[in-house]
């Protein structure tokens, strides 16, 4: 069995200014000489998380976290209503990456994303193939419109309670229509107790679909009320715009990643990420490998899926 790294602490960390006012906070952990890896986070909003450090050898990566614009300890934040979203955008995200890169001075990289981070990966690799030493994605998405619609309504009928109570959440005149059109629309209402609840309904229905076990603590982030406003506001507004990308562009230009090695790590049954899409992506990327982990949801702690994660990192670190 394959056992989680040691926690480890950055080496070293800062704020990145990535203009129009955001500075984006960084950090790199392992080893300074080692192999450059950068970790996006899922979402869009959640923030990096320390967990993620432990799938890395610390003796052999140099690990690069960051925190996405409007989250994490990026700021200004997206708690505050006041935050100006129109300049966080996946455009947007994808310079950060680069600027982040030239920052610390990093030629290439192992491209590691997990949920939203692995469509916010793709979108960077295709862009920039030649940055690009290897991928390893965790519970593939592209953010399709199918993709979206099936988060927001498709899956409802696996699970009758959550989605009523999140349906309910929404104003009776738009409960049969687009759900993240509603919440976005009540997470800029300008009574904050209208946001606030729309913020923990939005983070409650999010929370039922990470894990195969209906008793998994939940992560205790999405507990809080400003993570709860930051992470409803920034999804909504990247899922009502399709996240700026062209439908199903990501697969149709998955060719690009020709050469580049990849593992796409997925959950038989995961909800928040369906396996299609990752098969998708598999048969589109010649050098992408699918490991479906039986049993696992879309939460890296289900069973089989950190020793899946770990030993698709170990396997590139292995050619460093």
């Amino acid at each position: 069995m394959i056992e989680l790294y040691p926690e480890i602490e950055p080496y070293d960390h800062g704020m990145l200014d990535v203009g129009d006012g955001n500075l984006v906070y960084w950090e790199t952990c392992g080893n300074p000489h080692g192999k450059p890896a950068v970790v996006l986070h899922g979402g869009p909003g959640s923030g990096c998380s320390t967990g993620v450090r432990r799938f890395f050898n610390p003796s052999a990566y140099r690990i690069v976290l960051f925190d996405q614009r409007g989250c994490g300890r990026s700021t200004p934040h997206a708690s505050d209503p006041r935050t100006d979203l129109s300049v966080n955008t996946t455009e947007h995200l994808l310079a950060d990456i680069e600027r982040l890169r030239h920052h610390l001075g990093i030629d290439q990289w192992v491209l590691f994303g997990g949920s939203w981070g692995s469509t916010l990966g793709l979108a960077y690799a295709e862009r920039h193939p030649q940055r690009v030493t290897a991928i390893v994605l965790v519970g593939v998405t592209t953010t399709r419109r199918s993709e979206i619609d099936w988060l927001y309504r498709g899956v409802a009928p696996l699970f009758p309670a959550q989605w009523a109570r999140f349906r309910a959440g929404a104003p009776a005149t738009e409960r049969d229509g687009d759900l993240v059109e509603a919440y976005y629309r009540l997470l800029q209402e300008p009574d904050p107790v209208v946001r606030a609840k729309a913020a923990k309904d939005w983070c409650e229905w999010e929370s039922a679909l990470v894990s195969v076990d209906p008793d998994a603590t939940p992560d205790t982030r999405r507990l809080q009320p400003a993570f709860q406003m930051a992470f409803a506001r920034i999804v909504t507004h990247y899922f009502r715009h399709n996240a700026w990308l062209k439908d199903g562009l990501l697969l149709r230009n998955a060719a690009v990643l020709t050469g580049i090695p990849g593992v796409m790590v997925q959950g038989r049954l995961d909800l928040g990420g369906p396996l299609v899409t990752a098969w998708e992506l598999a048969q589109a990327w010649p050098d992408g490998e699918l490991v479906v982990v039986s049993g696992a949801g879309h939460s890296s702690g289900d069973p089989g899926m950190s020793a899946a994660v770990i030993a698709a990192t170990d396997r590139f670190a292995a050619r460093y």
